[in-house]
């Protein structure tokens, strides 16, 4: 059954117009700054912002998470968007993406720090990532970001089994909201 973009988007945000603006910054100077392939302005809902949101169903309320190589700010913006319970950071390490996440969450409680994951010191209940690395590099650069009982999110595709391979103990997720792409998470928890 075929859910209008419209529904999708009042069942999911919150703040309607936010996520709207937010969209809209993707496909104009997202777009024109390289941050997303100059095709995908006629995808940007489905292949970008809803593809995202199977995260946001298995993370706990107000728990801290951080989403690294965050791009154009995806997963994370749209994790934001979608659960404002959640105290999200941004960490992106080349600037001229960096200063597009600032733009893009200006008004927002959304915290941007240009950087790599490795130099970060402080922890959260979630790290979150979206065609960053494979799940072996992904886990090897943002473990210590973790805190104990935290869980890596790594928001994968088709490649999603072979990637479980290399990391012992990772836990497929396959999550399906109606009118969405079913979504591809592995999840990698720290143990106590």
């Amino acid at each position: 059954m075929h859910v209008s973009r419209e529904t999708l988007i009042e069942r999911y945000f919150p703040d309607t117009a936010r996520i709207q603006s937010y969209a809209e910054l993707l496909a104009g100077p997202g777009i024109e700054r390289g941050l997303i392939g100059p095709r995908e302005a006629e995808r940007i809902w489905e292949r970008h912002i809803f593809n995202c949101l199977p995260v946001t169903q298995l993370l706990k309320e107000g728990s801290i998470v951080f989403d690294v190589g965050s791009g154009a700010g995806l997963p994370g913006i749209v994790i934001a968007l979608a659960r404002p319970d959640l105290h999200v950071t941004l960490i992106e390490p080349l600037e001229r993406r960096a200063e597009f996440l600032k733009e893009a969450v200006t008004g927002l409680n959304i915290e941007v720090i240009r950087g790599q994951a490795q130099d970060h010191r402080a922890t959260a209940h979630y790290v979150t990532a979206r065609a960053v690395a494979p799940l072996e590099k992904l886990k090897k650069i943002t473990w210590h970001l973790l805190k104990t009982g935290g869980s890596l999110m790594a928001i994968k595709g088709k490649s999603a089994e072979d990637e479980m391979k290399t990391v012992p103990k990772s836990i497929l997720h396959e999550v399906e909201l109606e009118g969405i792409e079913p979504g591809r998470i592995v999840e990698v928890r720290k143990g106590a």
